[in-house]
């Protein structure tokens, strides 16, 4: 039993304009509206167990409000991919954003709607992971994490140190799970979490049941009756189990 990771939640203002934005950046195409957008691969079906992470964009009524700790960050495959994909971001509405992250390994972005998120320079761990290299999600505990979310959907563990660990799916594809020791937590305010999805064959009561017993905990962020599950992981970040197609 494991759950596959099938897209980033994106909260949004405007989540068709946010969508259109994230498909744009990413090179995909933008689906949906009326309150939900999702930006994913002009072929996207989000029932195959190897399609890629995708980008969901989903209004709600003061988006400022919420804070996450997770942020994405995109690849490059060499130095004139990333000063052009830069150069392109701020061209449909990127912004600069200076908030402590800059190492010169790395251009830090503000989307329209004032997520943060960054563009790496070509690094070979990157290679093939698709657009997005790496979900990098602030914690205290690298650690607890990586063996909660390790557990959970059964991604190996590339590395880990007291500051970060970094997770990739055991098939080797796709982009990476980094949680990052962050000292002072929430920091930068970001929208978005995970949204995760048993495999065929396996059911969302099981899976459900599954990561309870790993550690999660219900949550009520008033969605009322809906078809996932709110969780929260050991250090309290919310996260939703999908239904299987």
């Amino acid at each position: 039993m494991a759950l596959r990771l099938v897209q980033v939640n994106l909260k949004a203002r405007d989540d068709a304009a946010l969508g259109r934005f994230w498909a744009a950046a990413l090179g995909w195409v933008a689906r949906g509206g009326n309150g939900a957008t999702s930006a994913a691969p002009e072929d996207f079906d989000w029932t195959d167990p190897d399609a890629p992470v995708s980008v969901d964009a989903i209004a709600v009524p003061d988006p400022s409000t919420v804070r996450y700790r997770a942020h994405l960050e995109l690849a490059t495959t060499s130095d004139a991919h990333y000063l052009q994909l830069v150069a392109h971001l701020q061209e449909i509405g990127a912004t600069p954003a200076g908030v402590g992250q800059e190492d010169g390994r790395r251009t830090v972005l503000a989307d329209p709607e004032g997520n943060v998120f960054c563009v790496l320079q070509p690094r070979q761990l990157y290679q093939g992971t698709g657009p997005i290299g790496v979900i990098v999600v602030d914690c205290a505990d690298p650690h607890v994490m990586a063996r909660f979310w390790g557990a959970a959907m059964g991604w190996t563990v590339h590395e880990a140190t007291s500051d970060r660990a970094l997770l990739r799916s055991a098939k080797g594809s796709g982009p990476y799970l980094e949680f990052a020791r962050t000292p002072h937590l929430p920091g930068v305010r970001h929208r978005a979490h995970l949204d995760v999805v048993p495999y065929l064959g396996d059911t969302q009561q099981a899976e459900v049941a599954r990561l309870q017993a790993l550690g999660a905990a219900p949550a009520d962020v008033g969605q009322g009756d809906v078809s996932w599950t709110v969780l929260t992981d050991p250090e309290g970040n919310e996260f939703c189990v999908l239904a299987p197609g």
